[in-house]
């Protein structure tokens, strides 16, 4: 990303997506947003956007010269009140994909250029109108897929990530300034800085940390979904409890063995988290080369997925059989045990108390086929996920480069315990509170690079 602090130009984009719609929207933003509006906007009435209210709507023309691109609405927003801090501009024009780009030309022609990815929002980051973790936020709250991802990227938007930074931050400011001012009186060998209180003070900020650090395996899966692989024999009806599942023919069903050879991917929201499902083939010995890959393809999803399904006929199979499955598949995946649901399916074809049959194993009976016990599986999935974190609205970290950020933090806090128990000189014990302050201020952007922002917001798209 070019200089991240040369913002004296006016930059443009198309906010909606590319192609054809009813409406499109193009935003402006910089000093000379307005005056390059007014070169190609006639408005019906007598204000230009240069004499426009902030907040206000002009109805009008698009116009290249003489000629008449489109019929437009105009929004105008003020610096400082705009999202980018800087005078905008919004035309929603008609969605032709000719209109779209005529218009951007139009601009272009006039002293406009387009935005890199994330530019309104990093410009809005050195405008002070949001911290980097609410920046990163607005990526996150584009990219949500579900009711639970939304949830977590609106609290963060709306700063309660950087609020509870905040205040760890200025508690640990007050000590370190304490310290520093006993390095100015090295000499008369007196202290500003409880070291009790200290001690105190980074115990409960490292809890604290402890906390947020906890918080991302329930952020990862919020973020990324619960991968789910459905193994089992040929023939168990996993491709019937994924159609079941979803509520739609989405996979292939026979009743010849070997039918899925490869692995079927589906996603499902429960309780607003996203679940990817993996219809894989059936774990058999066979002569079949493809076959025979398909199955190798369901061991590998099944050593990697968050859970692990595995789904067996009720009216063929006993309990020795099922233990003996369970043993092998441990093998391959050692902590199976935490990551696994035993599904008994086809118990339309029994007259036998499944629950009873297979009573010290847990297993969930369902007839994929009658859609029965689907609900009480749903039930299950969401045993393997922390909701009531996300139902008291704590703050929960999902960025990879905050957790790092605590870690460091936390590191360092344990550096100047050890500091404290030493009796190390101050000089030193200053040292590791700095860089514990270094660490906390990176995640909101209280400290920051120009490489650090570059490789945020480039992962933004065009427009935000």
């Amino acid at each position: 990303m070019a200089a991240l602090n040369a913002m004296d130009d006016t930059i443009m984009a198309l906010a909606t997506p590319s192609g054809a719609g009813a409406i499109a929207v193009i935003r402006m933003s910089g000093k000379d947003a307005f005056e390059i509006a007014d070169k190609v906007f006639r408005a019906k009435g007598k204000k230009t956007i240069s004499k426009a209210d902030s907040h206000t709507i002009i109805f009008g023309d698009i116009i290249d010269g003489d000629e008449l691109v489109d019929e437009v609405l105009v929004s105008v927003f003020r610096n400082p009140k705009s999202f980018t801090g800087e005078n905008s501009v919004e035309i929603s024009c008609h969605g032709s994909t000719f209109i779209q780009k005529r218009i951007l030309n139009l601009l272009s022609k006039n002293g406009c250029r387009m935005a890199k990815p994330g530019e309104y929002t990093m410009r809005a980051f050195l405008n002070r109108k949001m911290d980097l973790s609410q920046a990163e936020a607005v990526a996150d709250l584009i990219a949500s897929s579900s009711e639970a991802a939304h949830k977590v990227a609106m609290h963060q938007m709306r700063g309660g990530f950087a609020n509870e930074l905040k205040v760890l931050r200025e508690e640990l400011v007050h000590f370190a300034s304490l310290i520093e001012l006993e390095l100015d009186f090295a000499e008369e060998d007196v202290e500003f800085a409880d070291r009790s209180q200290m001690i105190e003070l980074i115990n409960r900020i490292n809890t604290k940390i402890d906390q947020l650090i906890g918080s991302f395996e329930l952020g990862n899966v919020i973020k990324e979904g619960v991968q789910v692989a459905i193994i089992g024999e040929p023939n168990a009806g996993k491709s019937t409890l994924l159609n079941a599942l979803l509520n739609e023919e989405r996979a292939i069903v026979s009743d010849i063995a070997g039918t899925t050879r490869d692995t079927v991917e589906d996603e499902l929201v429960i309780e607003g988290i996203r679940y990817r499902f993996i219809d894989t083939a059936g774990i058999r010995q066979t002569t079949d080369t493809i076959e025979s890959l398909g199955i190798e393809r369901t061991m590998k999803k099944a050593e990697q997925a968050d859970v692990v399904m595995f789904l067996f006929d009720a009216s063929t199979y006993t309990p020795e059989q099922l233990k003996s499955e369970i043993s092998e598949l441990k093998t391959r995946k050692s902590d199976l045990e935490e990551r696994l649901i035993l599904v008994a399916n086809k118990t339309d074809k029994t007259t036998e108390i499944i629950s009873e049959k297979f009573a010290n194993l847990n297993a969930i009976s369902i007839s994929a086929k009658e859609k029965t016990g689907i609900e009480e599986l749903k039930i299950r999935l969401t045993e393997f996920v922390n909701l009531s974190a996300l139902k008291e609205d704590q703050t929960i970290v999902t960025n990879t480069r905050h957790i790092e950020a605590l870690r460091g933090a936390k590191e360092s806090l344990q550096e100047v315990l050890v500091g404290f128990k030493n009796q190390m000189s101050g000089d030193l014990v200053a040292i590791d509170i700095r860089r514990s302050l270094f660490y906390l201020g990176s995640i909101t952007g209280e400290i920051t690079t120009d490489d650090l922002l570059g490789n945020i917001f480039s992962k933004f798209c065009i427009g935000k």
